[in-house]
């Protein structure tokens, strides 16, 4: 993803590449972030310290890993950096340090910086709540074999929407994968994973009715699209006040 924002920031008109992360060790540090990224020598070195990548710039994009992020929001906080990010996986825990770094920057946390994906959030919410309890709903999320968390960070938001929307609590209805002699109870939210190859991103939201069934789907078919909402994000920040925000405010979805 880091080489894919920085290639997408080499054709957005307006903005440049001021710095580069990688984790310790990497046999990227101390070469150009610009030949990394294959779009020419920048003058910026690849580093491990988020502190001094965000020396040359105005905004940061972070595309890690949970802790790895935190550590770019630490140092973000420390010098008034605004910060997009699009890491998922964050515990309860960081979450609430992520809301702690909001009372001192202005940043984007989102599951999913692609705007069509950040359209389904609104679609799935408008469908619960007119299809309501008589449509029984199953979420399914495929992603490449390399994905670490599951389900995904965007799977997971998308339940908790349709939760929100249907006034249930997700914990008492949520079901991860079925096995055995398990049949569906009422108001159950089903979530299913897939993890196979080199796929991008793809989650299907199903509510099934008596009759009918209706069927909310997106199929990220490039990395691209996630690096151009984090940039979209990145423009949109600066102007914001301190506070966590997500891509719904950066579309104007809210």
């Amino acid at each position: 993803m880091g080489k894919t924002v920085a290639a997408r920031i080499e054709n957005t008109q307006g903005v440049e590449l001021g710095g580069g992360t990688e984790r310790p060790g990497s046999p990227s540090i101390g070469k150009d972030a610009g030949e990394v990224a294959a779009t020419g020598k920048k003058g910026v070195a690849v580093t491990a310290d988020p502190a001094a990548a965000l020396a040359s710039c105005d905004v940061a994009i972070d595309f890690t890993a949970p802790e790895s992020s935190l550590q770019t929001l630490r140092a973000a906080a420390a010098k008034g950096t605004p910060v997009v990010v699009g890491t998922t996986g964050f515990s309860a825990e960081q979450r609430k340090e992520i809301a702690q770094v909001g009372k001192k920057i202005s940043c984007v946390v989102a599951p999913n910086m692609s705007i069509g994906v950040n359209v389904l959030f609104k679609l799935v919410a408008e469908a619960a709540r007119a299809l309501g309890d008589a449509y029984d709903v199953e979420i399914v999320e495929a992603h490449h074999r390399f994905k670490k968390d599951a389900p995904s960070g965007t799977a997971v938001r998308v339940s908790e929407i349709i939760a929100a929307a249907l006034g249930r609590n997700l914990d008492e209805v949520g079901v991860y994968g079925r096995k055995g002699i398990a049949p569906r109870a009422a108001k159950e939210i089903g979530i299913h994973t897939l993890r196979a190859g080199d796929i991008v991103g793809e989650h299907r939201v199903l509510f099934g009715g008596t009759g009918e069934s209706f069927e909310i789907f997106h199929r990220a078919q490039s990395r691209e699209t996630f690096a151009n909402g984090s940039i979209r994000a990145a423009q949109w920040i600066l102007e914001q006040p301190n506070g966590v925000y997500d891509m719904q405010d950066v579309l104007g979805l809210r």
